[in-house]
């Protein structure tokens, strides 16, 4: 695993209901909870493995819905009940964003802040890390 930045955070977006994808992702199980490559992961799931090459595990925060928590704690059972930010509603893209950085200005202020959606398949994975720490590093 490469080195890993302590000050580094990532927030993965996971709120979604999938409508786009309907019906094989439905809001009880959006697409992000759904093994969409066939290796048996949720993209969620390879998600949180890919930024584990960037940051430590208790670095990486999954910004869901509410309803969606236990489905993130079962696909993801080494993250820490504080690491799963419940929204109370659907509010879209910024205020899930703005409700991250300052839950993360106040565990760090030194922090800087990886926003990246849980439903994106990742090719080239060991360049996709380079690109991302090539970026925080820029931002620091």
């Amino acid at each position: 695993m490469a080195t890993q930045d302590h000050n580094t955070y990532v927030a993965i977006m996971a709120g979604g209901v999938g409508s786009r994808f309907w019906p094989g992702s439905r809001e009880a199980r959006p697409k992000q909870f759904l093994d969409m490559t066939g290796v048996g992961k949720s993209l969620l799931r390879l998600t949180f493995e890919r930024f584990l090459h960037l940051c430590p595990a208790e670095n990486i925060f999954i910004v869901t819905n509410a309803a969606y928590r236990d489905l993130v704690k079962k696909q993801i059972p080494e993250i820490g009940d504080n690491q799963i930010l419940g929204e109370p509603s659907r509010n879209n893209t910024a205020p899930c964003i703005a409700y991250t950085a300052l839950k993360l200005a106040d565990l760090n202020p030194k922090a800087t802040m990886v926003v990246a959606p849980s439903d994106h398949i990742v090719l080239q994975e060991q360049t996709f890390i380079q690109n991302i720490r090539q970026a925080v590093e820029f931002c620091e």
